[in-house]
């Protein structure tokens, strides 16, 4: 199986296109406020019409309540990505909705990948990502972990690795992890939200060739 690649942070039509024209296996469209790449559901939905279906399209999204999801559900996104305290029967409670439901796992150390074993069972993919700051936006900071820590891991259910890759540095990570989807979102702008169709361009390619 040949590495699949998803763009996350996805706001504007030359990039949602540029993204579908480099291959992605994935959009991400962000739905929280405090980030710059942070899309309302109803131009979330435009963007999303511009992709074929065989494209899966995700929400990225921290603690949403029930009117929001389903707002989002219906601009037609195939997953829901949770980068917040939900708990295994929050998840569990979100099946009713039919899309495909993701985790992210903050990782610093070691220890931190044991907490993806809750979500056995309610979860369709994990997405380890980079630990931030206290205080700070949960993701697209640039911020990697050390991948060695996934060396071995006997990993609970399907994952991806998200957290600083860029065009550089993916072929290390892959290498080093053995992840077969990888998820990008500041390693493809020239400013926070700002993504470059290059950039884009560019990283696709990378994973094309692992």
């Amino acid at each position: 199986m040949r590495v699949q690649a998803k763009i996350c942070g996805l706001s504007t039509p030359e990039t949602v296109d540029a993204a579908i024209a480099a291959g992605a296996a994935w959009l991400g469209f962000v739905f929280f406020p405090k980030s710059p790449r942070d899309v309302s559901p109803e131009l979330a939905a435009s963007l999303i019409a511009r992709a074929p279906q065989t494209t899966g399209k995700a929400a990225v999204l921290v603690d949403p309540d029930d009117a929001l999801i389903a707002r989002i559900v219906q601009a037609g996104v195939t997953a829901l990505q949770l980068h917040g305290d939900e708990s295994p029967e929050r998840l569990a409670a979100l099946r009713r909705h039919g899309v495909e439901l993701w985790k992210a796992v903050p990782v610093r150390t070691r220890a931190d990948l044991d907490k993806a074993r809750a979500y056995r069972g309610v979860a369709d993919r994990i997405l380890y990502d980079a630990k931030t700051p206290k205080g700070t936006l949960p993701g697209g900071m640039g911020l990697r972990f050390d991948w060695k820590l996934l060396e071995g891991l006997d990993h609970p259910l399907p994952w991806a690795l998200s957290g600083g890759l860029d065009a550089g540095n993916l072929a290390e990570a892959v290498g080093t992890t053995g992840a077969r989807l990888v998820d990008t979102s500041s390693g493809v702008e020239t400013a926070p939200g700002v993504k470059d169709v290059d950039k884009i361009a560019a990283f696709l390619q990378a994973a094309a060739r692992l």
